[in-house]
């Protein structure tokens, strides 16, 4: 969900963090390590231009973490994090106040490093701050999906600049939270970009009662938003399109236009996670990679995949 946003008095980028995930017991395949390193030479050269980072939360695909090389999900070091925080403004979300265990701890770690080598990093929940005439305001923290569920909490961004305002609401989930969706509608943006619900995860992790809720708090918003742009977990559903039916229905007779973050800059929808394991059937990787994903994790972590 990385977004870099310009206005004519300061450049940010949020969330400048790229990441694969385990799907299917299954590595990445190599079309996906491609678009990985496709995905981190964008982030930094985006960040090369950012007066401003953001971190709404923990999770490594929001953050580049810098304590050692990961060849196996991020493709981020120490090397790759000071590309892209190096000397920048960097707001990032309290380590030590609404966070669970894990991003405690992921957290202390991140602030430690990257703190020397940002200009200045300052814990922003909550908190609004203004550039000339841009706003950026943090939301108070609020949950990473459902409620009370220990997946932590996460902080949206609203960037206003004169009339205009687009929000940043990262892992809200659909919003699957009533409390998430009333906070995006008190600040009636023009735009929203947010990831919806994570249906690939339906019956076993997330319940269908969950995922619909979340289909339905869309469904609200489109009444509410005048563009929408949908993306992160719910494209990790192959059908998603089919699942998310309601909103596109509600959104036409709304007048809402509700685009995928690749529709929104007339690009194809790659959704390469979701379809992991025909990529292996159709696209056999060569000896050489599959050799690679048989090594023990430790050696893995050592030898970038040979794509």
């Amino acid at each position: 969900m990385c977004t870099y946003v310009e206005t004519m008095d300061v450049k940010v980028i949020i969330d400048p963090g790229v990441s694969l995930g385990p799907r299917f017991r299954l590595l990445p395949h190599p079309r996906e390590y491609k678009a990985l390193q496709s995905c981190r030479r964008k982030v930094a050269a985006y960040a090369g231009k950012a007066d401003v980072a953001t971190a709404s939360h923990y999770h490594f695909d929001h953050v580049s973490p810098a304590l050692r090389v990961d060849t196996v999900w991020t493709w981020s070091s120490r090397e790759v994090a000071r590309e892209i925080y190096q000397d920048k403004l960097l707001f990032v979300k309290d380590a030590r106040s609404h966070i669970n265990y894990n991003q405690r701890k992921r957290g202390w770690i991140f602030t430690k490093i990257i703190g020397e080598m940002a200009k200045q990093l300052t814990v922003c929940d909550g908190n609004t701050f203004e550039f000339g005439g841009t706003q950026l305001r943090f939301s108070e923290p609020i949950c990473h999906g459902e409620e009370n569920e220990g997946l932590g909490w996460v902080l949206m961004l609203t960037v206003t600049c004169g009339d205009e305002k687009v929000m940043h609401c990262p892992d809200v989930q659909g919003p699957i939270s009533g409390a998430t969706l009333q906070r995006i509608i008190e600040e009636k943006p023009e735009a929203v970009i947010l990831g919806g619900p994570p249906s690939y995860l339906t019956g076993f992790k997330v319940s269908y009662e969950v995922i619909n809720q979340g289909i339905h708090n869309l469904v609200k918003l489109t009444d509410k938003i005048p563009i929408l742009i949908l993306d992160h977990h719910l494209l990790r559903d192959e059908n998603w399109r089919q699942l998310a039916h309601p909103v596109f229905k509600a959104a036409r007779l709304s007048g809402c236009k509700v685009f995928t973050a690749a529709e929104s800059i007339s690009r194809p929808n790659k959704l390469l996670e979701s379809q992991r394991r025909k990529l292996y059937e159709l696209e056999p990787p060569s000896q050489e990679f599959q050799k690679w994903t048989k090594l023990p994790r430790d050696k893995r972590r050592e030898i970038m995949p040979p794509i």
